[in-house]
């Protein structure tokens, strides 16, 4: 298998790791490709940016009110 973050990985694919990766395990290598997208395009004065384990994924909420999601212009 493939050590990664002090965790065992089987070889072959591996759909999600603990910190959101996919990945291909082989003898040779581990190549990992994110499974989430940051947002760079929102309202920076009245959002911020929470990273969502459950999901994989950034949410943008608003400061005064985290229950509040913002609109997303745009990710990279």
């Amino acid at each position: 298998g493939c050590m990664q973050k002090g965790k065992l990985y089987p070889f072959g694919h591996i759909e999600r790791t603990d910190d959101c990766y996919s990945c291909t395990c082989s003898r040779a290598k581990m190549e990992c490709c994110s499974l989430f997208h940051t947002p760079v395009g929102y309202d920076r004065k009245n959002c911020k940016v929470v990273f969502n384990k459950k999901t994989c994924d950034y949410d943008v909420v608003r400061k005064d009110n985290p229950s509040e999601e913002c609109f997303v212009y745009s990710r990279v």
